[in-house]
């Protein structure tokens, strides 16, 4: 397959390096439906749940379709404890991390036992802090240095957990989607996102702000970007200097998706086989993942996993500005499908669903913590 395709590559000591080149319509820079209500796309997907749960005798079959996750990754699971479900051979392809609790002990102490655990990980500057609960890229940072780091544990919520990864090596990074029913050794590749960080480039006259209104994407976003450069807007960018506008990976924070499920090879989806079969009880998800450049991922080869997402994980590449209403719908529809047969299955294998209840309560205490998280990169 990946002698069929034709790829330009992103230049190297660029943001986005390594990701095939994208081409921006300034007539449909912005989809009409990037950013409508939640709701509007989930209404389908709910009443097909209603019939699949009526048609299988059990609403709450997703949430067992990651049995070794907390509600399957539905809601309120924790980033570290997916990442250590990880086998010695999956490990090898996460980003090393550690994990701390933000507690009543003074702001030195708690620095000391970060940069302690960073020492023992092999972990240096520049990490990405993020919370541990949480999804969409809330509350994740990238921590240059150390005061960086004491200003994002003291503005982190008590009693909440947090992780600080080392910062990938690769620029490049995407979404993708693998699932895997019970009791088969192979799965595969049902979605790949591209995921653009945004950026503009200065011409030596006008200011950052300037730049940001005369994108014709970044100009209908500027109520993402405007508040992370408060500092920086009125100064003039040099000539062919790359600014980059948000880091955190997520569309809801300014990032830009596009299709890739172009790039869906064998060799990919045999090595995630290989990697997801050390990760206990891991059918369903998608991975965040950075890579050197997109023909090595299709290999399988240069890419490392940022983190694993469950059941409520979403085929992002339907955000692409390009993509069909009908698309969008039959693609969640398709997903919720594949939830559900999953489920039975492990019913089947003995695997018993929690109550609707837990899953209102552990959405409620996420909601409840996401808002008291710092703001994202």
């Amino acid at each position: 397959m990946t002698s069929t395709i034709d790829i330009q590559f992103i230049e190297p000591y660029r943001v986005n390096a390594g990701m095939p080149k994208m081409e921006i319509n300034p007539q449909r820079s912005v989809s009409p439906y990037e950013f409508m209500p939640t709701w509007f796309f989930y209404a389908p997907v709910i009443v097909q749940s209603l019939a699949l749960g009526v048609r299988h005798g059990d609403i709450c079959l997703p949430l067992i379709a990651n049995p070794s996750i907390e509600l399957s990754g539905m809601v309120g699971e924790s980033k570290e404890a997916i990442l250590n479900l990880a086998g010695p051979y999956a490990q090898q392809w996460i980003e090393p991390f550690c994990a701390l609790t933000k507690t009543t002990a003074s702001l030195e102490l708690q620095v000391e036992k970060a940069l302690h655990l960073m020492e023992v990980k092999g972990l240096e500057f520049p990490v990405v802090a993020k919370p541990d609960l949480g999804c969409r890229g809330v509350g994740v940072k990238l921590i240059d240095t150390l005061q960086q780091l004491e200003n994002y544990i003291e503005e982190f919520p008590e009693d909440a957990r947090f992780l600080i990864q080392r910062k990938a090596p690769y620029e490049a990074e995407a979404g993708v989607f693998y699932v895997r029913y019970p009791g088969e050794s192979k799965g595969k590749i049902i979605s790949i996102t591209l995921k653009y960080a945004p950026s503009v480039v200065g011409d030596g006259v006008n200011t950052l702000k300037q730049l940001i209104e005369s994108c014709p994407r970044a100009s209908q976003l500027s109520h993402l970007y405007f508040p992370r450069h408060l500092d920086t807007l009125d100064t003039v960018p040099e000539p062919n200097e790359e600014v980059r506008l948000a880091f955190a990976g997520s569309h809801s924070r300014g990032s830009i998706f596009r299709d890739g499920n172009q790039y869906i090879s064998q060799a990919l989806t045999e090595k995630l086989d290989d990697i997801l079969k050390d990760v206990e009880g891991y059918y369903y998800g998608r991975l965040d993942v950075k890579f050197e450049n997109i023909l090595q991922l299709m290999q399988g080869e240069n890419f490392s996993i940022l983190e694993m997402n469950g059941a409520s994980s979403e085929a992002t590449h339907i955000w692409d500005c390009n993509t069909p209403l009908k698309h969008i719908f039959s693609t969640l529809l398709k997903q919720y499908r594949i939830l559900f047969e999953i489920g039975v299955l492990n019913k089947k294998r003995g695997f018993k669903t929690p109550k609707l209840t837990a899953l209102l309560k552990a959405w409620r205490a996420e909601n409840k913590l996401v808002s008291h998280y710092p703001s994202t990169d």
